[in-house]
């Protein structure tokens, strides 16, 4: 029997938040650098941050110790407006490893209880295809192609846009700046650059 695993994070929502990025769920514990989202040094989520807002893609990363610098990171979110959760709660690996291929949701993240917490955040974007197919159950609206937006209402009535960003993990074929590029037009689209 595969055991189930809980989401280790709590979700980060700050109430200022104008956009929710979504991942899958995050990897083993073994291979986390910090104890926080996109934790896995060799995932390329904190370089294209770095990249976008401060023109260096190792800003967010302390190369001596190998680890993410945390505070630079939670201040960068908060002073954005950028909430971050994933799209699965629980979850079976059904092969030792991080893949997404072989992630299976139990059960999908609570989307309307994180949105209360977030008043203003009318823009979700999902990093990766399983991340994307998982809100478009969870809404039932139709996932973008990547680097592309649909706009739909959820079933309290909020209005909200949906992106669908590349994969931040090395294993999907495309270089950092590329990756960025895409991030930072749905940042400018929200209203954040």
């Amino acid at each position: 029997m595969i055991p189930i695993e809980t989401h280790p994070f709590p979700p980060f929502t700050p109430p200022n938040a104008k956009v929710l990025i979504m991942g899958t769920f995050p990897p083993k514990s073994t291979r986390w650098s910090m104890e926080f989202y996109y934790p896995n040094r060799i995932n390329d989520f904190w370089r294209i941050m770095g990249l976008i807002f401060f023109n260096d893609p190792n800003h967010l990363y302390d190369t001596a110790t190998k680890t993410f610098r945390l505070d630079l990171i939670k201040n960068l979110l908060v002073e954005k407006g950028i909430a971050l959760n994933d799209t699965g709660y629980k979850v079976r690996r059904l092969k030792d490893n991080a893949s997404d291929k072989f992630l299976e949701i139990i059960e999908p993240v609570n989307l309307h209880a994180l949105l209360n917490r977030m008043p203003l955040c009318h823009a979700l974007a999902t990093t990766g295809e399983k991340a994307g197919d998982t809100l478009s159950a969870i809404t039932g609206i139709e996932a973008p192609k990547i680097g592309q937006c649909v706009h739909g209402s959820l079933s309290d009535g909020r209005e909200v846009d949906i992106y669908r960003m590349p994969s931040t993990s090395r294993a999907y074929p495309l270089a950092l700046d590329k990756k960025a590029a895409y991030y930072a037009e749905m940042f400018r689209h929200t209203g954040i650059l």
